[in-house]
């Protein structure tokens, strides 16, 4: 049975993120997978690295339950907007403090290398858009999916990442957005 987790890093519960999140967890769950979720904006923790990495701050109650979810996961569901090109400022803030030194990759003493510590896991990015797919990657370089699917998860050993955009969400109807529930429904479905 594949142990997938759901993260929604959209901080408003009336967003279509929201929904996107239920639909896959449906598939998921008609699948038989066993289903986990996080909900960054109902976590309490602080999103800032403080003193970044030269001093640890301890983890809230939330982060280390988080972080137990990841651990056990095989497939991890990342679900966000992109706003200003990048993931919404609690989603940075959550994987600044939990994708730690010792915890999601350790550097290698007196080395430029360093272990990825999630290996094993794979992950899929569904990040919705006022603006074609296309165009962000084309015109803008896709800088959130980069940034989490190249520098987080990969440094981190999570591979294959699959990527699926959804938009233009602004100037979508609600047959449109029927539509994209579908689809991610049977994402979750095929535990993609």
């Amino acid at each position: 049975m594949k142990k997938i987790l759901i993260i929604n890093g959209h901080p408003n519960p009336d967003s279509f993120n929201f929904a996107i999140a239920e639909s896959y967890k449906k598939g998921a769950d008609a699948s038989g997978a066993q289903v986990e979720t996080i909900t960054i904006a109902d976590l309490n923790f602080n999103p800032n690295l403080k003193f970044g990495y030269q001093k640890r701050t301890e983890l809230e109650p939330d982060l280390l339950e988080s972080w137990e979810k990841i651990k056990r996961a095989d497939h991890l569901v990342w679900i966000h907007p992109v706003w200003w090109g990048g993931l919404p400022a609690v989603a940075k803030g959550f994987i600044d403090r939990l994708f730690l030194p010792g915890m999601a990759f350790q550097y290698r003493e007196n080395s430029v290398w360093w272990d990825k510590l999630l290996k094993g896991k794979t992950a899929h990015i569904i990040t919705t858009l006022d603006q074609p797919g296309w165009f962000y990657r084309f015109s803008f370089g896709r800088p959130s999916v980069n940034q989490l699917k190249k520098s987080t998860l990969g440094f981190c050993g999570v591979k294959p990442v699959k990527v699926s955009y959804i938009g233009i969400i602004k100037n979508s109807d609600e047959k449109q957005r029927k539509k994209w529930l579908e689809k991610v429904y049977n994402f979750g479905v095929r535990n993609k």
